[in-house]
């Protein structure tokens, strides 16, 4: 064997020799449940509705996932386009830099990556405050919500460098678990007729329902919810056939997330009746419990049993987001690794094909977010939680109106693929969705964090700063690098 194919020969069984992903690894469905486990859909349905239909639209929360899942597939359009033409796990920051330069996309991924991990330790303080008070619960020993979350982000670090299929596989087993419940509940309210006053399909769903109350606030909900799908691009230089596979993955995932939101809401307005949901939200928000707003009708339908059942699939709705949202944090990791942005150590790879340098450095990234919080002792459901996730909705919907207009510029100057709808009116459209999403998420920010404006108003800071951050180090790692 000669020296050349000795190398090739490394090179194919070595992947820190390659600094590529493992590819063929992913199909559609292996992409889908990384998408939904992202969007952890029990948190999203026990959480962000009550809230949405105690201060927003009441019964007319359901038309406001519709218009928000119309909104993110108009996105989706420009998005699938651009995927086309660009496969890598950079996603976003690689997508914006085509369209509006590369400076703007590296300032771009300073915000990818703080979203992913912000999202990241949100859910692990509800994750740890859930797993300590079910402890407690059913074996009276008390252990500290942050105990929890140390140990499991042990857990998630070895589950992450397993490899993707393992990480697949996982998901999949929670996201059927916390859909199944969800899905059974709301097919068999629709097939007894709906709640005491029957279905209420004009409650929820037409013009006067969707428009009543605060429909801003309920649409920020509902975008919120939205967060995650883009994983799909993430994921394209690993997945099997990534032209195809991708495109399909991410208008499956957008028909799927929107339809299972919009049904399962429904489906719990009817369970309350449209004329008594709005008070019986606020009552279960004001209590400090929420999510009795959505375990009380379905352990009234399905019996005791539910009442058990429902907070432990809560705690592995959030493991599931957890390693997902890990899973793509250091995937943005390896990349910018990649593009010497970031130390290229990042890209190094393990015998699985897992970027596990870049692993156990957004491992220690969420313990530095969440540990200033158990050391002040701040409760982690109404701060770590609350302000996390809310910076993090924040981030991710600027990065969808930067890659829409990036879409548009893209193809205006390369015309490497001229069709109207998919590359200028959809992501044009889209991006004015989205221009509208992120004035309702900022006028409503205090609302939507659960704190004070003063410190909603640092949060909000934090997203400009970050991309003006990560504006200046790509300039200054250029001027090094030309020097």
């Amino acid at each position: 064997m000669d020296s050349q194919t000795a190398v090739a020969t490394q090179t194919a069984h070595d992947p820190s020799m390659t600094g590529r992903l493992k590819p063929d690894s992913l199909g559609v469905l292996g992409i889908l449940f990384f998408v939904l486990s992202a969007q952890a859909p029990l948190t999203g349905i026990a959480g962000a509705v009550p809230i949405a239909v105690a201060i927003g639209n009441g019964a007319g929360v359901p038309a406001a996932y519709l218009a928000a899942g119309i909104i993110v597939l108009l996105f989706s359009v420009g998005f699938v386009a651009m995927g086309r033409h660009v496969v890598d796990a950079g996603a976003f920051y690689t997508y914006i830099g085509k369209g509006l330069g590369r400076t703007t996309g590296s300032g771009s991924a300073g915000i990818a990556l703080f979203a992913y991990c912000a999202v990241q330790a949100a859910m692990y303080g509800l994750y740890g405050a859930t797993v300590s008070g079910l402890v407690e619960h059913y074996t009276d020993v008390h252990v500290a919500w942050w105990i929890w979350t140390l140990g499991t982000m042990v857990v998630i670090q070895v589950l992450g460098a397993s490899g993707i299929e393992m990480g697949a596989r996982i998901l999949a087993v929670f996201v059927l678990a916390e859909f199944s419940i969800l899905i059974a509940f709301a097919l068999v309210t629709l097939v007894k007729g709906g709640g005491p006053e029957g279905l209420g399909f004009t409650d929820s769903f037409s013009p006067s329902a969707a428009l009543s109350g605060a429909p801003g606030v309920a649409l920020m909900f509902a975008v919120a919810s939205m967060f995650g799908f883009e994983a799909t691009a993430i994921y394209g230089e690993e997945a099997r056939e990534p032209r195809k596979t991708v495109p399909r993955a991410t208008y499956l995932a957008v028909a799927v997330v929107t339809g299972f939101f919009a049904f399962t809401s429904w489906m719990l307005v009817s369970a309350h009746g449209a004329s008594r949901v709005t008070g019986e939200a606020g009552k279960a928000v004001g209590s400090g419990d929420a999510t009795s707003f959505v375990f009380a009708p379905i352990a009234d339908l399905f019996g005791g049993w539910a009442d058990d059942v429902l907070p432990i699939l809560l705690a592995t709705s959030l493991f599931a987001g957890i390693l997902a949202f890990h899973n793509s944090a250091n995937r943005y990791l390896f990349s910018l690794g990649r593009e010497r942005l970031l130390p290229h150590g990042l890209t190094a790879l393990n015998r699985r094909h897992s970027p596990w340098a870049a692993g156990i450095v957004q491992t220690l990234i969420a313990a530095v977010l969440v540990l200033p919080f158990a050391i002040l002792g701040k409760d982690p459901v109404l701060t770590l939680f609350s302000w996390f996730s809310g910076v993090a909705v924040l981030g991710v919907m600027l990065l969808y109106f930067l890659t829409s207009v990036s879409v548009v510029a893209f193809f205006r100057r390369s015309r490497a693929d001229t069709r109207p709808w998919n590359t200028l009116v959809a992501p044009t459209l889209g991006a004015l969705g989205i221009a509208g999403a992120i004035w309702l998420i900022v006028a409503n920010f205090t609302t939507l964090i659960g704190g004070d404006r003063t410190t909603a108003l640092w949060l909000e800071l934090t997203v400009p700063a970050v991309l003006l951050l990560g504006v200046a180090a790509a300039r200054l790692t250029r001027t090094r690098t030309a020097g």
